[in-house]
């Protein structure tokens, strides 16, 4: 273990900068992080308060997440001062879902699509989602460097949200070098997301089903009387309507093989969702790139590989082979999210009331961080069927094994529990009473 290299140095600031983001209960939120790090498989997250770094009571585990406060633009702040090493400003945004089915008596859930759990038939569940926002790099690994999460209320337009996410992420950005670029897969609005980032400099890159439909620019009127505002149709799904490509791109890759990537800009799409309804105002054209990827083979030949439509919007005219390889390296946002559920327990909490879920994301987002930055401190802890492999290349899971035996010998900023006696606990002759119930909430269409 090396605990002299840049590496200890940065993960060591980076905790003192964190316990100045925490408010109330600075001290049980920083050890319950802690504890996050060094514990193993438990059956119950409440577990996580009889580790060794956690010297404080079951109850105050609790205590921490109903009462406790953080600082959400100070910790994102930080966490934009610590991107990911080696990566390219290219960013995914998508939505997890914290399935509370029966959850009652929990306020501000809604019904969202989960692909492995089912409700009456179907892939629906009652729930909280939560749109994370992520750095991406790309290198062939599984890490990530997640920038900002927030909860999406079900009345509450996600599409909106990722704009606000975005022009927060923005701010904490430098002004110079390249464009920025955020990757939304097929469940988002393009024209929305363009609408809403404005004259912001950032790029959007979208999946788009493959029945879409576009329109050119309409050719000069020759009568008089009101000039049309759609020109020639180019519909994904039919070959003969798609005029010569703006660009095009050509490339062997290993995984994929023979790869084409093909453009065609100035493309606009008629919008159905009328933002200043009952007036007769015209919706505004909306121009962007259709990007269409096509390639021979997939890694794992499990089934025919497809061809794949995007849409993107930026300045200047687009890299169509950073384009094509950013859309992939999207799914790696997928592989964080599965550690954060299956290794740190995301979603294995059972809280009550969404502030206590927002505050247990946050922890575990943190937690996922530090397991970032301690890549290459600790020594490689393998299991006796699984390969050697470098420092530098340690997944999640073998840098968390590691990292048990490094946070005793890192400085904590948290003080010691104080005695304050024994709690004297409900009055006498007073009741609970029953919790209040709150219907799941339906978007209204």
């Amino acid at each position: 273990m090396n605990c002299t290299c840049p590496a200890s140095t940065t993960l060591g600031h980076f905790r003192d900068d964190y316990y100045r983001c925490l408010g109330r209960r600075a001290d049980a939120l920083f050890e319950l992080t802690d504890a996050l790090l060094t514990a193993g498989p438990l059956p119950s997250p409440v577990h996580l308060s009889s580790e060794p770094v956690y010297r404080r009571g079951w109850g105050s585990f609790y205590a921490a997440l109903r009462h406790g406060a953080i600082d959400a633009a100070a910790l994102g702040t930080l966490l934009a001062r610590h991107p990911l090493a080696g990566g390219q400003p290219i960013y995914a945004v998508d939505c997890s879902v914290w399935p509370r089915s029966d959850a009652e008596a929990s306020p501000e859930r809604g019904y969202y699509y989960h692909p492995s759990r089912h409700s009456a038939g179907q892939p629906i569940v009652a729930g909280w989602a939560y749109q994370w926002l992520t750095q991406l790099g790309f290198e062939r690994d599984s890490w990530t460097a997640p920038l900002d999460v927030r909860r999406v209320h079900p009345v509450e337009n996600a599409n909106a949200l990722a704009v606000d996410q975005i022009a927060g992420v923005l701010g904490r950005l430098p002004s110079e070098g390249p464009q920025p670029l955020f990757v939304f897969d097929a469940g988002y609005d393009p024209t929305q997301l363009q609408q809403g980032l404005g004259d912001r400099r950032a790029a959007l890159l979208v999946r788009l089903r493959s029945g879409r439909c576009f329109y050119g620019d309409p050719p000069a009127p020759k009568w008089t009387g009101r000039p049309p505002r759609h020109g020639r149709k180019f519909a994904c799904a039919d070959p003969a309507t798609w005029p010569e490509p703006t660009t095009e791109h050509t490339c062997e890759d290993a995984q994929y093989g023979h790869v084409q990537v093909r453009a065609w800009a100035g493309l606009h799409s008629k919008q159905q969702t009328r933002t200043g309804g009952g007036t007769r105002k015209m919706q505004p054209i909306v121009r962007g790139t259709v990007v269409l990827v096509e390639v021979s083979r997939l890694p794992r030949q499990t089934r025919k590989p497809h061809v794949l439509w995007l849409w993107w919007h930026g300045t200047g005219t687009p890299d169509l082979d950073v384009l094509w390889r950013a859309y992939v390296r999207r799914f790696d946002l997928e592989h964080t999210l599965r550690f954060l559920k299956q290794s740190l327990g995301w979603t294995s909490l059972r809280p009550r009331y969404p502030a206590q879920a927002d505050c247990w994301t946050w922890l575990v987002l943190v937690a996922y961080t530090q397991l970032r930055l301690a890549r290459g401190i600790g020594c490689d802890r393998r299991l006796p069927w699984e390969r050697p492999m470098p420092a530098t290349q340690l997944t999640p899971g073998r840098v968390r094994r590691a990292v048990s035996a490094l946070v005793p010998f890192l400085a904590t900023p948290a003080n010691p529990p104080k005695p304050c006696g024994r709690s004297p606990g409900r009055p006498k002759g007073r009741r609970s009473g029953p919790a209040p119930r709150f219907p799941a909430l339906k978007k209204a269409v």
